[in-house]
């Protein structure tokens, strides 16, 4: 028994190894938020919408905008950021999105707990929605993408997995490759709306 122990414990370490070196070569995830300034973002759309930073977070309310990053473009990547929306908000991460988008151009990672549009956090709108609650409002959460161009069973694809707070919803599979490359942005859907964002961080895969 002594023996299978021991065994077993210098198997979990060498497994361990293994992993550390696997992911020894990862590339540096990038903060795209100093936690301070809007630096490195801009704002596209209605003048009367308001981004801003507060207590280390950015929100955004009012009219209907998106704050788009001025770094990029990005195609292959890991992206992730702590987000909060209020009750009955409704925002979206977007990701490939042009430099001065609207609400349709790149893909929308889906950020709403109880909105009146019953497609919530975790979606990838318009390509695969969740309709159950998976974050609750006013709460903080971490989104996390993992996006990159691949082949499926020799057919190209662009391949998109979602996990909300360390779950792994799904990963969907866009054979037509939709939106091939662009920046992230967040959306201020409407004047009720109230999001609130921190530590956005990409790693660029190759």
């Amino acid at each position: 028994m002594i023996a299978l122990r021991w065994f077993s414990c210098l198997l979990v370490v060498a497994l361990c190894s293994i992993s550390n070196l696997a992911h020894a070569d990862d590339p540096a995830w990038i903060s795209l938020f100093d936690g301070k300034t809007l630096d490195g973002w801009k704002k596209v759309g209605k003048e009367d919408s308001k981004w801003e930073v507060k207590d280390g977070a950015i929100t955004g309310t009012g009219q209907p905008s998106m704050l788009v990053t001025t770094t990029g473009p990005y195609k292959n990547f890991r992206y992730r950021a702590e987000v909060k929306i209020n009750d009955g908000g409704n925002s979206g991460l977007y990701f490939r999105t042009k430099p001065e988008p609207g609400f349709v151009d790149g893909y929308e990672a889906q950020i709403d707990s109880t909105h009146r549009d019953p497609i919530r956090t975790g979606s990838l709108y318009g390509f695969c929605h969740v309709y159950q609650q998976h974050v609750k409002p006013d709460t903080w959460f971490t989104y996390e993408l993992e996006v990159r161009d691949d082949v499926w069973r020799g057919r190209e694809m662009t391949r998109i997995k979602i996990t909300v707070d360390g779950n792994e919803l799904y990963e969907y599979l866009d054979f037509a490759k939709t939106f091939p490359e662009g920046h992230f942005a967040f959306q201020q859907h409407d004047p009720g709306s109230v999001v609130n964002i921190r530590k956005v961080e990409v790693q660029p895969l190759p």
